[in-house]
């Protein structure tokens, strides 16, 4: 049950999560907002700077910084962003074990502190960082989702657009899957104003919407230098923070844990959710061909490598330093 004070934590107050807090905060959606981060006077600088912008906008969200993670207490959602960059080059697998550390250290102040709050992840490796905050945090399936398939699918839409020179705003893309080179769009269950895909463009078009798809976060990386994407993420993510404050019901494709869905068990990865006050409520289970099934295997086998190189570095066997 979300509390009356509609609080939200963020983790990490770099591009993505201060974007986030940003968002959040220029809309009202939230009460409160408190940045937690290791540079504690850039979190500080942030957070006065976006309550004065708040203050503009005539919006009442306070921002406010979380020095200690006491401070944490009473947040409905906490969304960690913190973990080392992507730098060019680097593939999400490279961040796994830093990232995988740095997970572990703030899931457990969320345990502690937080104990009734809904995770939700977007530091990279995501599928597989989402799996290690809910093995950490020994949370119901539900409170700890990854956010992907929402940015996958804003690429893709936006490619499709970029193909087709009209109906911006009226594009609806579908990814499934692992975030990363495995991921799998949907073609079958993209439209534009309702009118499938298939029915637009021809299939080598649809297949080159598919492949930048699929490496839209590194295009960016390669532009950027020395960052990474964050305006989209951003957006992403306050979108589900959104869905669940508001309790939504809406429908996206978002990272959780498959326990029988799709034929997997005790892995996670990109499929459509049911997003509300509870989280991730309920999976949804498309029908899929069978080079979708096949492509979605390949994504899942992805995500479970990475688990099983947690699994051989005994991250799930360290304790709480």
């Amino acid at each position: 049950m979300l509390s009356k004070s509609r609080k939200v934590g963020i983790i990490g107050a770099g591009n993505v999560g201060s974007t986030v807090a940003f968002i959040l905060a220029m809309k009202g959606s939230c009460h409160e907002i408190v940045l937690r981060d290791n540079k504690i006077d850039i979190a500080k600088g942030k957070a006065l700077d976006m309550s004065q912008a708040a203050a503009a906008a005539r919006s009442h969200t306070i921002v406010s910084v979380a020095d200690t993670p006491e401070k944490l207490k009473g947040c409905d959602v906490v969304v960690i962003t913190a973990g080392s960059p992507r730098k060019p080059g680097m593939s999400r697998d490279d961040l796994l074990l830093i990232n995988g550390e740095i997970t572990r250290e703030v899931v457990n102040d969320i345990k502690t502190y937080a104990p009734d709050a809904i995770i939700i992840t977007v530091s990279n490796p995501l599928d597989v960082i989402t799996y290690a905050a809910l093995k950490v945090s020994g949370f119901d399936r539900s409170k700890v989702i990854g956010m992907a398939g929402i940015l996958d699918s804003s690429r893709m839409a936006s490619f499709i657009h970029e193909k087709l020179g009209y109906g911006a705003g009226q594009i609806r893309a579908s990814v499934i899957g692992g975030h990363g080179d495995d991921m799998v769009p949907l073609p079958s269950y993209s439209t534009v104003a309702g009118v499938p895909l298939t029915d637009l463009l021809t299939e080598k078009e649809i297949d080159e919407i598919v492949d930048r798809t699929r490496h839209g976060g590194a295009e960016i990386v390669s532009y950027l230098k020395t960052g990474s994407a964050y305006y989209a993420p951003a957006k992403s993510t306050a979108i589900m923070v959104e869905s669940i404050l508001n309790d939504t019901k809406q429908i996206y494709s978002c990272a959780t844990m498959l326990q029988g869905e799709y034929g997997y068990e005790n892995v996670v990865c990109g499929v459509p959710v049911m997003m509300g006050a509870g989280g991730a409520e309920k999976i949804i289970e498309v029908t899929l061909n069978q080079c979708e099934k096949k492509m979605f295997k390949k994504s899942v086998q992805s995500v479970q490598d990475l688990i099983d190189v947690l699994d051989k570095n005994k991250f799930f066997g360290k304790k709480k330093k």
